[in-house]
């Protein structure tokens, strides 16, 4: 659970350091979005192959090496003295922080018997469910106590941590040495990937098709996915084994995974800005108000891994989706005036919901697939989660930016002497004319058009919620006796 804590949470904490970050390292703002960029691409493209790694080198010792690496390399990011080593350093701990959540859910998979494996998915989803909401609470305590430098460097004690408990503690898995290692289809994906996250990263900064980059890397992500399906379907024995996908639970839980991560990941990246940006709230107080999500996240869990136990997750799944679902719909409702009160309550009401479908859904997804497929297709689980939560952030994040200005044109048309609103005395006050009445006008109308630009998302993001509750009712459910024993319940059984 440290590991994919630490994993998850260097994906949103360096973002309120930016601009520090900026001032250190003495670059552009162009250049220092670089630092978010490099390990989201380097973590997405090598989580691909972390079963065939898995499997080849083995499971317990790839584990550690890669949690070693990634704690060197966030040692690295807290020295670096520009803006080339960042990103060199990002990379490297991208790469290496890429296996530790697929590998984290694999053992644990593994570790525990049927009956005690959604209690135990439960405990770990925390990590997941918790991450990005801690990152910036925790990015901006360092920061302003410290330095931007100790965001890197408060994973070193975790991942030393780590590293030893997972020598003393993990068992090894067993070896394939003879399976070969599918080069076209890992060289196509990782294309089709990294041009795709390029696009979304880039595209909000260099105006989007209007840019040939952004063409570019659009053309060569639709190359990519095109030679990698290809190979899958006529290979021998492609990258990423197709039997995964003739699991109907598996391929259903992994649509939901995908609008899970998007829902999840855009709100948190349109609250940050609209609480700071517009309601005024310093960095600290706005990571607390965040902070309440992870507490109805807390609570969620540790109810329904006790409540699921062998009972079917799909009505607990069903109850998470109408919940998180009516969160965002009270968001589309919000304007400037919003308390602090009704926030947070409305996070934690958001995050109770949530944490009632993740552990479900794991449970459920992996609960027929064979042992030796569960590393391969929890690092498609993880991908499909990252690929969902960078298409909903870019996708929602220019529709706030377009819709903002689209608003803004609207409500000037409107702002004019032959108004009756603005013949009241507070509005007559500011149609002096002046350069300072006109600016604070302008303000206002910029105010409110993001208003309604904010809850123009947080409606688009209710009706994706609603989207996934036919995904729910299509899944089986499944008696625990059809999912295969884990390592424990295969010694424990009996010889015939």
């Amino acid at each position: 659970m440290t590991a994919t804590i630490m994993q998850v949470l260097d994906t949103t904490v360096a973002n309120v350091s930016l601009p520090y970050m900026q001032g250190t390292l003495s670059t552009t703002q162009d250049q220092i979005n670089w630092v978010l960029t490099s390990y989201i691409i380097a973590s997405a493209i090598m989580t691909s192959p972390v079963g065939w790694m898995s499997a080849r080198f083995g499971r317990k010792r790839l584990y550690i090496v890669c949690t070693a690496g990634f704690t060197v390399a966030s040692m690295l990011c807290g020295v670096s003295q520009n803006i080339e080593q960042m990103v060199l350093f990002r990379l490297t701990q991208g790469a290496f922080g890429a296996a530790l959540v697929p590998l984290a859910q694999a053992v644990m998979l593994d570790a525990y018997p049927t009956a005690q494996r959604a209690a135990a998915m439960a405990i770990w989803g925390m990590g997941i469910m918790l991450g990005p909401i801690m990152g910036p609470v925790l990015g901006g305590y360092l920061t302003e106590n410290y330095s931007w430098r100790w965001v890197f460097y408060v994973n070193v004690p975790f991942g030393l941590l780590t590293a030893f408990g997972l020598s003393v503690f993990m068992p090894e898995s067993r070896l394939r040495r003879d399976q070969p290692f599918a080069w076209f289809g890992f060289l196509s994906l990782s294309i089709g990937v990294g041009a795709l996250q390029m696009m979304l990263d880039r595209g909000q900064d260099i105006g989007w098709f209007d840019s040939s980059e952004i063409w570019a890397e659009a053309i060569l992500s639709v190359a990519g996915f095109y030679f990698f399906v290809a190979d899958s379907v006529t290979a021998e024995r492609p990258f990423i084994e197709m039997r995964l996908f003739r699991d109907r639970n598996f391929s259903l839980a992994l649509v939901l995974m995908f609008l899970n991560g998007l829902v999840l990941m855009s709100t948190m990246a349109l609250l940050t800005p609209m609480l700071q940006n517009l309601l005024g709230y310093p960095v600290l107080a706005s990571g607390y108000l965040l902070g309440a999500r992870g507490i109805g996240t807390f609570v969620a869990m540790s109810i329904v891994g006790r409540l699921l136990g062998t009972r079917d997750g799909r009505p607990y799944m069903l109850f998470g989706l109408a919940l998180a679902t009516l969160a965002q719909w009270v968001m589309a409702g919000w304007n400037d005036n919003v308390s602090a009160s009704e926030i947070a309550f409305n996070g934690m009401l958001q995050g109770f919901g949530l944490g009632f479908v993740f552990t479900p859904l794991n449970t459920i997804a992996f609960s027929t697939l064979p042992k030796e497929l569960r590393t391969e297709a929890t690092g498609l689980w993880t991908l499909v989660r990252n690929i969902g939560a960078s298409i909903g952030i870019s996708i929602l994040i220019a529709r706030l930016v377009s819709r903002t200005a689209y608003f803004h044109s609207q409500l000037a048309e409107h702002v004019t002497p032959f108004n009756d609103a603005m013949r009241l005395p507070d509005a007559a006050a500011l149609a002096d004319h002046s350069q300072r009445g006109l600016a604070i006008l302008d303000g206002i109308v910029t105010q409110q058009a993001a208003v309604m630009s904010y809850s123009n998302d947080f409606y688009v993001m209710t009706i994706i919620s609603l989207v996934a509750f036919p995904f729910v009712m299509m899944m089986r459910h499944t008696k625990p006796a059809a999912a295969p024993p884990s390592e424990e319940e295969a010694a424990a059984a009996p010889a015939e």
